[in-house]
């Protein structure tokens, strides 16, 4: 089947009871038992929920992969894939991530015993220098957030695999409608369903896709044992959101390339981040890993005063964190995504003070090109 029929069907079945085309909200607490020891399936709610379960089949559909578990937040969607790994491991993570991505590392996790090092993963040698022979896991985010740098997936997880590491791939920005980690050799897939997958600015979850049984059931029982789990109500609006994802995923990426194509040409404008002009160094990698190029754009201002002009001028594009909502969301990475990043890291990455991100929409691409225009100018 093809993505669109099986982001409406997967885990959408009619509801037996009523024939409701979509999964009911299932806002309850526990389960009637039918007997001791004897139920239909559902125990306590912070173990299963219908809803809950229905959204995870559907996801765990589009990333191609046998088993799916819904989390209250991306964030502890990662941090529960961390507890494959133990005090002693050593973790390798991409040098541009999510700057909660490496809080999580840097301020909890190494305070108990789980090393890490990072490392350029856009280059495959960097990746393989940084090894070590207690590496067990090397997390990488594609494109990265928010500089849109790729890693080649299948070159690090032939490489990993032959060291005996697994390979965590955060597909946020992408979602599976334009990458498949999955299918390129990557052991598990994380998302922040915050953004495209639920596409509407009204729910914070996260995601953890995989293929291995035995690490499927150490994730489902960890997340059942700390209680990280999406609600009902926010499994039914990701559900919700992941109907229309092939139409909105479409629609983003037209937008993102007229955007990003305008933007280079901006006399204001200094460089611009998109893998999809044929001036971004790994634009040939981005043809072959993915299907398209998305609707996430950064772009460098020149000075911090530059960036506070354009930010606190636009009118149509609203200021706030997050990203991948269908209305255009614009921020300051420095001071907001990435501000637990130190300063001098940042300047490394090319996360300066006029660097902007915009998470482009999918309002009428001119409405949005006349709003950055007038606040660059």
């Amino acid at each position: 089947m093809g993505f669109s029929t099986i982001a409406i069907h997967a885990g959408n079945e009619p509801d037996p009871a009523t024939g409701a085309v979509s999964v009911p909200i299932y806002q309850t607490s526990t389960y009637a038992q039918d007997a001791l020891g004897k139920h239909k399936g559902y125990e306590y709610a912070r173990t299963q929920n219908p809803t809950r379960s229905a959204l995870e089949k559907n996801i765990a559909a589009l990333e191609n992969a046998k088993f799916g578990f819904a989390f209250a937040s991306g964030m502890a969607a990662i941090d529960t894939t961390l507890k494959l790994v133990k005090s002693g491991d050593h973790v390798i993570l991409g040098d541009n991530t999510y700057g909660g991505t490496f809080r999580l590392f840097n301020r909890i996790l190494v305070d108990y015993g789980i090393e890490f090092d990072l490392a350029d993963t856009s280059d495959v040698a960097n990746l393989e220098s940084a090894f070590k022979p207690n590496t067990k896991m090397v997390f990488v985010e594609t494109p990265t957030n928010p500089i849109m740098t790729l890693t080649d997936l299948k070159a690090v997880s032939d490489l990993a695999h032959s060291r005996g590491a697994k390979v965590v791939c955060d597909n946020t920005f992408m979602s599976p409608y334009f990458q498949r980690p999955i299918d390129l050799g990557v052991d598990i897939v994380v998302h922040s369903t915050t953004k495209y997958l639920n596409g509407h600015s009204d729910s914070v979850g996260g995601f953890v896709a995989l293929n291995d049984e035995k690490d499927a059931e150490w994730i489902g029982f960890v997340q059942n044992g700390i209680g990280a789990i999406l609600s009902p109500m926010d499994s039914f609006l990701v559900l919700r959101g992941t109907k229309t994802l092939a139409v909105r995923m479409d629609a983003h990426d037209r937008n993102g390339r007229v955007v990003a194509n305008f933007l280079a040409e901006h006399p204001r404008v200094e460089k611009v981040y998109y893998p999809g002009l044929t001036s971004h160094p790994q634009h040939e990698l981005a043809k072959r890993q993915q299907t398209g190029f998305g609707g996430m754009v950064s772009f460098e201002t020149g000075s911090l005063d530059n960036a506070r002009k354009v930010l606190e001028g636009v009118k149509l594009c609203t200021l706030g964190e997050s990203l991948g909502g269908v209305e255009s969301l614009i921020s300051h990475p420095a001071s907001m995504t990435h501000a637990s990043v130190p300063e001098e890291k940042r300047d490394a990455l090319g996360i300066t003070d006029g660097l902007v991100r915009i998470s482009v929409g999918i309002e009428d691409v001119e409405d949005i090109i006349a709003d950055l225009d007038q606040a660059l100018r």
